[in-house]
């Protein structure tokens, strides 16, 4: 899917104006997880090329609903909007726990910078290398990676009461991975959210420091 709105004069649409129109085009995205997601990555562009394409998770969504979204920021434009697996350490349908433990089968949470693209066990896949220690910094250790599932079937997860869970990667539909993947690879942006006080209190890149 594709959806675009208009930009601000001058290119990317920043502040308020940035969350109000990103968030029209996702019926279902919270705008607070929006917001978080677009001042972490804010926060990590000081440092780093963070690309135009901004992936948002909320895994405080169970996972029997549409809970990620594919931004181009610079167009201002939805490309995808997909449900996606989270770690059988996690939880049930809404996960509720989160770690960077390898052999945890849990997903982890905050800012991850997509990588370079394999063909594995799971078929197409795209690395990711987390940008927050102690949160997710072992996530290329770990294999934590974006890559189509079977089990990530929609209809079967309304009959059963969940999706089919990961080892803890982010895992999307079969027929849209390599789609979603082509869409992100090579520095883009991948923000994983959920109602978690401790990360949130935790993370550098909520809380950037003033410069």
């Amino acid at each position: 899917m594709s959806c675009t709105i208009g930009l601000l004069a001058g290119g990317l649409v920043h502040g308020d104006d940035r969350v109000d129109r990103l968030v029209a085009l996702a019926p279902g995205l919270n705008r607070g997880v929006l917001a978080s997601a677009l001042q972490a990555r804010d926060c990590a562009a000081r440092t780093r090329d963070v690309g135009q394409r901004l992936v948002v998770i909320d895994y405080s969504r169970p996972s029997t609903e549409v809970r990620l979204w594919v931004f181009d920021l610079a167009q201002a434009r939805l490309l995808h909007a997909e449900h996606v697996a989270h770690g059988r350490g996690s939880g049930g349908n809404r996960p509720t726990v989160f770690s960077d433990v390898e052999g945890s089968y849990q997903s982890s949470l905050g800012l991850f910078a997509t990588a370079e693209t394999y063909t594995g066990q799971n078929g197409y896949s795209l690395r990711l290398d987390g940008l927050e220690p102690g949160i997710n910094g072992r996530a290329r250790e770990r294999l934590i990676v974006m890559h189509g599932a079977d089990y990530v079937d929609p209809e079967q997860g309304r009959r059963q009461g969940r999706l089919g869970r990961s080892w803890g990667c982010p895992a999307v539909r079969t027929a849209v991975a390599r789609a979603v993947i082509d869409d992100l690879k090579d520095g883009q942006l991948l923000f994983a959210y959920a109602d978690d006080p401790g990360w949130r209190q935790d993370s550098v890149l909520l809380h950037c420091p003033a410069r």
